[in-house]
């Protein structure tokens, strides 16, 4: 990022094709770097929010969403400081005054400088990742030894289309499709432009409109992560309202075109532009950030959300590019139908991962790997974590909470064992104990998770009965706890 920041403050070229070519060159090393960021912000933010342990908090099930959007609405200021910084700089540069003409002098500066303030911030995080997370590569190279794989799976890249392949449509689809709008809503600024002020030149009310713009996009950027982790709405339907009122917010002006460009009825127009906004930040362009990361599983959640957000591009650039051959009518025609199809493509593919703990989502991703999904009745393939697609198509049908607790029971004593013997091998061979957070994370869950289910502390039933508090199935199964205290002598 910080090359390509570099490359886009110093683009330069003889000809106006040299420069555009510089140009290119410069947005795609940009691009590399954006393009590693984006999915990470995403990812990181999705793990730091669930935690590192064997099961998920109770915080992490109802809040991750506002902590991930919450990294997301930073997008949002983004744009509000770049608009506030392009318009202070053509000021300074231009003698105080926005208006034409433009000297080369006012317009190289504003261009140059743009772009020279985010390196700054840039070269900060190359100096952070350089000397304050020196042990990011150790961890990754101990967690591909311990996984015995290299960071680049096709057989997991296979697994992912395979059983995963309609959510991707469904991420991927929902950003294409938001994309379009999100480009698509500048075509109402440079409409009620021309009629507000129908013989300026200038730009500078075309940046003031953008800033008003920007600030009610950010209210729809912080009423979505407020709103995103609350069950009666959640981030299914948040995406499914966005798309449908973008729908129709384009829908409305597309066939009364001319009555809402004629002066008296411009600020019905405007009102129609300011909403296509908050409703495109308070829906699909918060949410499509959180669900292409959230619906996955760890192991592919930064895949998934890259491609997702490569589709995304491709809604951008298709929207670049048609804009520049056809009229401002037929763009109002063209724009609505990409709103309907994220309605569809929502509803049918994309699954409620509303307070699902995503831990759950691993534990199904590695019986998917040994070829044993039937095999897994978690909290991952219930119904109301489904997709409609996948509860057709009878996903849901292998949910079973008793089956599920015995079989984590299970897990879990192997999971301990395992660690127990790799720690006496290496004390039995002389070898220095590395410090292993996983192992030490799951003595502390396992030993949680067996207090609050062995029979052994059934007196803390009643308590946990009076604080409202339930214990499993298996735990108030008269057969399932003999069988747990004969595996516990053992």
């Amino acid at each position: 990022m910080f090359i390509g920041l570099l490359m886009l403050t110093a683009a330069w070229g003889v000809t106006q094709n040299g420069w555009v070519i510089c140009y290119a060159w410069s947005l795609f090393f940009y691009g590399i770097g954006v393009g590693g960021e984006y999915p990470m912000t995403a990812t990181s933010g999705m793990e730091n929010a669930v935690g590192s342990g064997k099961v998920s908090t109770k915080e992490d099930r109802l809040h991750r969403g506002r902590k991930v959007t919450s990294a997301f609405l930073m997008q949002g200021w983004g744009q509000f400081f770049n608009q506030v910084l392009l318009i202070i700089l053509l000021l300074c540069f231009h003698h105080g005054s926005g208006n034409p003409p433009y000297s080369t002098v006012s317009a190289q500066w504003t261009y140059r400088v743009s772009f020279a303030v985010p390196a700054v911030g840039t070269l900060w995080l190359v100096y952070y990742r350089a000397y304050h997370m020196k042990a990011a590569s150790k961890q990754l190279a101990a967690a591909k030894k311990k996984a015995s794989v290299t960071g680049y799976d096709m057989d997991s890249l296979r697994l992912t289309f395979k059983h995963f392949g309609f959510r991707i449509l469904a991420t991927a689809g929902g950003w294409f499709a938001n994309d379009v709008f999100f480009y698509g809503n500048k075509l109402f600024q440079s409409e009620f432009i021309k009629v507000i002020s129908p013989a300026s030149n200038s730009i500078m009310p075309t940046w003031l409109w953008n800033l008003v713009n920007v600030g009610v996009s950010l209210v729809g950027y912080y009423l979505a992560s407020f709103l995103i982790d609350n069950k009666l709405y959640g981030r299914k339907w948040m995406q499914i309202i966005g798309f449908l009122m973008d729908f129709i917010l384009f829908i409305v002006p597309a066939f009364n075109f001319e009555y809402y460009k004629a002066p008296e009825h411009i600020h019905a127009f405007q009102a129609m532009y300011f909403l296509s906004s908050f409703f495109n930040q308070f829906g699909p362009n918060s949410v499509t950030f959180l669900v292409a990361a959230e619906v996955f599983p760890t192991p592919i959640r930064a895949t998934a959300h890259g491609l997702s957000a490569a589709a995304g591009k491709l809604g951008a650039l298709l929207a670049s590019v048609l804009y520049n051959y056809i009229d401002t009518q037929t763009k109002f025609y063209v724009v609505p139908w990409f709103g309907l199809a994220g309605v569809i493509l929502t509803f049918v593919f994309l699954p409620d991962t509303t307070g699902l703990d995503l831990k759950e989502q691993e534990r199904r991703w590695a019986y998917i790997r040994e070829g044993r999904e039937h095999e897994y009745h978690g909290p991952a393939v219930h119904p109301k974590h489904l997709s409609l697609w996948e509860r057709i198509t009878g996903k849901g049908k292998f949910y079973n909470a008793e089956l599920d607790y015995r079989r984590k029971v299970e897990e879990y004593r192997a999971e301990w064992e395992a660690a127990m013997s790799r720690k006496i091998a290496e004390k039995d061979n002389g070898e220095e104990l590395e410090l292993d957070t996983d192992e030490d994370l799951l003595e502390g869950h396992v030993h949680s998770y067996f207090h609050r289910t062995s029979p052994m502390f059934r007196p803390m039933e009643q308590n946990a009965k009076s604080d409202n508090f339930a214990l499993p199935p298996a735990a108030q199964d008269g057969d399932s706890s003999e069988s747990f205290n004969e595996k516990s002598e053992k």
